[in-house]
């Protein structure tokens, strides 16, 4: 594999995280709500990677193939003065757990910030490599 498929490698899966991370900021944005934009509540949303093939190598990236929809129920809160309160008096809310986007969010983070580690130590790499080529 050629030096230079680090960069691909660790790019796409910096960039797989960054879409993972954009998904968890909109989950925590909308833990506490009771309607999202088709009126019915917000449902908590995952990304989905899968192996992307770099070229005819053997490298291998990885990218989102899907963004999905959790279809747990969403928790009830009996509120009946709420205006979106059903006949019961029951308010539905997101089905988002904001501790289990929060370990996401760490999680994607973090792998985030490996990738990024391993460019700028393939990069190191090879600046050493051409200032010994100068000597």
């Amino acid at each position: 594999m050629s030096m230079f498929k680090i960069f691909d490698v660790s790019g796409s899966a910096a960039s797989a995280q960054t879409q993972r991370l954009n998904v968890v900021a909109s989950n925590l944005a909308n833990a506490d709500t009771v309607a999202g934009p088709n009126g019915q509540p917000y449902k908590a949303r995952q990304v989905v990677f899968q192996t992307l093939m770099m070229g005819e190598e053997t490298a291998a990236g990885v990218q989102v193939s899907n963004v999905t929809e959790d279809n747990r129920a969403g928790r009830s809160v009996f509120s009946p003065g709420h205006p979106a309160a059903n006949e019961q008096g029951y308010v539905t809310y997101s089905n988002v757990s904001p501790v289990d986007e929060m370990v996401n969010m760490i999680s994607a983070s973090r792998s985030y910030q490996n990738n990024v580690e391993v460019m700028n130590t393939a990069k190191n790499l090879l600046l050493k490599t051409l200032q010994m080529g100068q000597s």
